[in-house]
């Protein structure tokens, strides 16, 4: 939006950030790409772990910007500390590191790091970096500086759960999806005997490296989808950013059948072409999920995925970055259950476990 807000109102105060990096060089180009942003405020910057622990006691931040390369003491060495220190400060990760999706990505993850991003000048993300950096901090910031207001749902009721064996799970997100998606799979078991497929609002040059995110966290088997791949148990299937998941029978197959076509709420990809087709290909034995996102994208597909049997959860409103996307479901009466993002893995652990 052209006052760089990304869709908050005027009223929101901005996110707090603090950048540790031991080159004053990169401190200044990314102070410099977060200034035009009026919902983010750069408070501090640190040199090395020193002035970054001594900035921690001073001031309360929001997210912690870290590189992984200084001398002496590590990003890797730190980020526990930050994390313990840094009285619920999220952590997202920025170094020529990150690059690949490879070791030193998912140990930062494992360490507590809400979010990683390769540096600027590694190539990734086709010179929109700064348009992606702006994007991942409001992804990751307090649910309290970014909720979307909408209508509540305390009076629109909740949905019966079908008693079918649970044949496919999809998961919708958008803005601050990335950090309700770690909740849900730090929790959920290594086996729930079905498909997994997730559509999250990214830009597609990140997929590869959001696929390795997720499995990382999920320890399963992750891929960006194809027309064509076979949907497997315990497997997980992510939209491209370029393309919906769609679905199709094939014999006793379902495989994946991207669909490029213009979605009603504007996103690319969309959720609610994906529940549309979950609804289609697996009736009552499908359950959607949709976590923390702006907009209203999952709500067509989940009415679509009501009336076809199956079922929808959604985050709750405490736990979401933004509550626009679960809050429309919850408020047109669609939700099964309204759940912080571990407690949805509960749910669908209980449901799986039944028929196992």
């Amino acid at each position: 939006m052209a006052d760089g807000t990304g869709g908050k109102g005027a009223f929101a105060a901005p996110l707090k950030l603090m950048i540790v990096d031991d080159s004053a060089v990169a401190r200044a180009v990314l102070a410099r790409m977060i200034s035009p942003h009026k919902d983010l405020e750069v408070v501090a910057l640190a040199a090395d772990a020193r002035e970054a622990f001594a900035a921690l006691d001073e001031h309360r931040f929001d997210i912690v910007i870290l590189d992984l390369e200084m001398p002496g003491d590590t990003g890797i060495d730190i980020l526990p500390q930050i994390v313990a220190q840094g009285r619920g400060a999220q952590v997202l990760v920025v170094s020529s590191l990150c690059d690949d999706g490879g070791e030193t990505m998912r140990q930062a993850l494992a360490l507590g790091a809400a979010d990683t991003l390769p540096k600027p000048g590694t190539g990734a993300f086709g010179g929109r970096f700064a348009e992606v950096l702006a994007e991942r901090l409001r992804q990751i910031g307090p649910a309290a500086t970014r909720r979307e207001g909408g209508p509540a749902a305390a009076d629109a009721g909740l949905k019966s759960l079908p008693a079918e064996q649970l044949a496919c799970l999809a998961l919708g997100a958008s803005t601050g999806g990335l950090p309700a998606l770690n909740q849900f799979f730090a929790l959920l078991p290594p086996r729930i005997c079905a498909p997994i497929l997730i559509t999250q609002h990214l830009p597609a040059e990140f997929m590869p490296v959001f696929a390795g995110q997720v499995a990382t966290v999920s320890g399963r088997p992750v891929k960006v989808g194809e027309t064509g791949m076979r949907l497997v148990a315990d497997e997980i299937i992510i939209a491209p950013g370029d393309a919906h998941l769609g679905l199709r029978r094939r014999g006793n197959e379902v495989i994946v059948e991207l669909d490029y076509s213009s979605a009603s709420s504007g996103c690319m990809p969309s959720v609610d072409v994906m529940l549309a087709a979950l609804s289609e290909v697996y009736g009552a034995a499908a359950l959607g999920v949709i976590l923390s996102g702006m907009g209203r994208d999952g709500l067509v597909g989940s009415a679509r995925l009501i009336d076809r049997g199956g079922a929808v959860l959604v985050q709750d409103e405490p736990s979401s970055s933004v509550w626009g996307m679960p809050g429309a479901v919850a408020a047109a009466g669609l939700a099964s259950a309204i759940l912080t993002p571990a407690e949805i893995a509960g749910h669908v652990a209980a449901r799986a476990s039944a028929w196992t």
